[in-house]
């Protein structure tokens, strides 16, 4: 049987393959490693066996060391390659990669022979339609996302105005030009024929990423420029520039087959695997191919059958959505943070959670000096960050601040117990709990009323996932209280209470402003109800302000849930009253009817019951979906305690159902506790 009608030996052999290298990278690479393991390929050095196989890292300079030996012991060879979504930064940046492509027939550039992939392109019947719905909706991913093979660049750079050629340069050297059916020499007669089919044009040379960070020098430089020829070495988005060009030359570039996706028919002078299937202008084409795809089936071959996907996360191979998510957040932490920033009102205990939740290549600085942090982003060209509740006006007289609050979906305890965040918002508008002026995430729930259908989708599977596990904002492991059962089911209301002081009840709430004035309108409005009061577990904790004399409320409320599970109280309540509590969020996700007497960021868009004053702008009517997309997925970013790194809003909600949550540094733990023994002095800390 010949290698071409062999089975992909990447993903799911029943037993695992010894792989002789002869290349370092194989050894010194863990996540390369790692990735082969899981795709049961086992490294070994030495001579292989009969029955081994040989790995070279495609066309490296070392790979003929590999291909020698597979030669003269008459061994297969699998060809390893990073996958064309790699990472957020150049590898030779230190950033190790999210997939592989492992190729038992060649590699995937190399157009004088085929690949697994041009066998699959080839063969393949590519007419799945969930695989190319799957396809269609990936590819919209990685154009609206901006997500790309390296991702350390700016959407929001603005690029040269319409229309424009654009010329795709690579890094000098690079295997796939040779390999390619190309050299250097292609490179000139590329830009030639540019200038001599579009003689009036505006022709645009993109540099590649690896020369923009200086690792390689590329084909192209300033003594190509003239009044036609202009080069791109900023680090824009890929697809913004291809939105805007009129036509796209490429050699061998990766981005050619982005120019593809975006709806072009680039002009191609090599041999790249995207070219010979009829969606390319072929200068130099590969005979054998000759397949006519339309371009879900291109990408669903090249980017969902051939590659080996990573979870870093789960530390398990996945599929493209799960790669799409994990680039997502990281890119966007990346494109936020990476000038790092000046932070001003942040506790003593905050500043080393905040400093790796917000990693920059610089340091975070940390002044408290209001009008000397601005001073000092604005000389340091950094963002302002400024912890919400300790915003003042000398913030804003050099830049606008950066406001920063918990999340909804936070930790594993409180967060007045000194528990270090796993989600935090950044807000360029304003704060959620701010009613007063308008939020980055009110934009975000007015734009929610247009999702797409995959995002929809998310949401609604994120909502299955938080409610089966009983997930909410602390996750404090307690039980339910004694006395619910014998409560008249039906009537039940729940009343969370809330921190007096907190700025949610400053800002978002007029005349009912206690948890006391609460319970009194929640029985007065309600007088048949069985009302069930729950204090807020700082005010438990004696932490913060908000506490009502156990024969107070035992006046207006039919059980006090002192010490108990909010969220499980939630499965016996048939409706919650509150004034701004994250709970009425949590209570809506669980379809529990809510009333709102003050303007939290979930009230006024038609879905509670809103008895306090709302903002007039809040006009948009999503449903819960739509909602919990802006809410759960587009304001926060999240941060994974075991990798370290920017995540998903899934992987935290998985760390938190799982209790896969690492718990704080000992000095934290200890001083959370003398924090509770000397509750009564909590104003001298915070």
């Amino acid at each position: 049987m010949t290698n071409e009608n062999k089975a992909h030996p990447a993903v799911g052999s029943s037993q695992p393959r010894r792989l002789f290298v002869y290349n370092g990278g194989f050894l010194t690479q863990p996540r390369v490693k790692r990735i082969l393991e899981l795709a049961d390929w086992q490294i070994r050095l030495g001579l292989p066996g009969d029955e081994d196989w040989v790995g070279t890292w495609g066309k490296s300079p070392t790979s003929g060391r590999g291909e020698a030996v597979a030669a003269r012991k008459d061994n297969p060879v699998l060809r390893v390659e990073d996958a064309f979504l790699r990472s957020v930064q150049p590898g030779r940046s230190g950033e190790p990669p999210l997939g592989l492509m492992l190729d038992d027939l060649g590699v995937h550039f190399d157009g004088s022979a085929p690949s697994r992939l041009e066998h699959i392109l080839k063969h393949d019947p590519l007419d799945d339609s969930a695989l190319l719905n799957r396809a269609r909706s990936a590819i919209t991913r990685m154009k609206s996302g901006h997500i790309s093979k390296y991702n350390a660049f700016h959407p929001d750079m603005p690029v040269p105005d319409a229309p424009y050629v654009l010329v795709l340069d690579q890094t000098a050297g690079d295997a796939s030009i040779r390999h390619g059916g190309a050299s250097d020499a292609t490179f000139r007669d590329m830009l030639v024929s540019a200038r001599l089919e579009h003689p009036h044009a505006r022709i645009l040379i993109k540099t590649h990423p690896e020369t923009q960070a200086g690792h390689r020098t590329g084909h192209y430089g300033p003594e190509d420029e003239n009044e036609q020829v202009k080069l791109i070495t900023a680090p824009v988005s890929p697809w913004a520039l291809l939105d805007g060009a009129m036509a796209v030359y490429t050699v061998s570039s990766g981005m050619g087959f982005e120019a593809i996706l975006a709806g072009h028919k680039p002009h191609v002078f090599g041999q790249p695997f995207y070219a010979g299937w009829g969606l390319t202008d072929d200068r130099h084409p590969v005979n054998r191919r000759g397949r006519n795809l339309t371009r879900a089936q291109l990408f669903a071959g090249a980017m969902m059958l051939y590659p080996t996907w990573y979870d870093p996360y789960r530390d398990e191979l996945c599929q493209i959505e799960r790669v799409l998510d994990t680039l997502e957040a990281r890119a966007r932490a990346w494109r936020e943070d990476h000038q790092g920033y000046v932070a001003s009102g942040m506790r003593l205990w905050k500043r080393r959670p905040l400093s790796e939740f917000f990693k920059a290549d610089v340091a975070m600085v940390f002044d408290d000096n209001a009008e000397r942090a601005a001073k000092g982003a604005n000389a340091l060209e950094r963002p302002l960050m400024v912890w919400a509740g300790k915003e003042e006006p000398a913030h804003g007289t050099h830049c606008p601040p950066l406001r920063v609050e918990d999340g909804f979906l936070r930790s594993r305890g409180l967060g007045a117990e000194l528990v270090p965040p796993l989600s935090l918002v950044r807000d360029d508008l304003g704060i959620y709990y701010d009613p007063t002026r308008e939020s980055r995430l009110e934009r975000h729930i007015a734009a929610a009323t247009t999702l797409p259908d995959r995002a929809r989708d998310r949401a609604a599977r994120l909502i299955k996932q938080i409610t089966e596990a009983r997930l909410g904002k602390y996750n404090l492991d307690r039980p339910l209280p004694a006395g619910l059962d014998g409560l008249e089911k039906g009537k039940r209301i729940l009343v969370p209470g809330q921190v007096e002081d907190d700025a949610s009840i400053r800002l978002g709430t007029s005349g009912i402003a206690t948890n006391l004035d609460l319970l009194k309108r929640a029985r007065a409005d309600n007088p048949d109800a069985v009302i069930i009061y729950k204090p807020h577990p700082d005010v438990e904790a004696g932490l913060r302000d908000g506490r009502i004399p156990p024969d107070e409320a035992a006046k207006y409320a039919d059980l006090i849930a002192d010490q108990a599970d909010p969220i499980a109280l939630l499965d016996h309540v048939d409706s919650l009253w509150t004034m701004t509590s994250t709970m009425g969020f949590e209570a809506m996700l669980r379809g529990v009817p809510v009333t709102c007497l003050g303007a939290p960021f979930y009230a006024g868009w038609g879905l509670t019951t809103d008895l306090g004053q709302m903002p007039a702008r809040r006009t948009a009517r999503p449903d819960l979906i739509a909602l919990t997309h802006a809410v759960l997925i587009d304001y926060p970013r999240y941060f994974d305690p075991i990798t370290k790194t920017a995540c998903p809003v899934e992987v935290v909600v998985d760390r938190l159902a799982s209790g896969d949550v690492p718990k704080g540094r000992y000095g934290t733990r200890l001083l959370a506790k003398l924090q509770g023994i000397f509750a009564s002095y909590a104003y001298l800390w915070r």
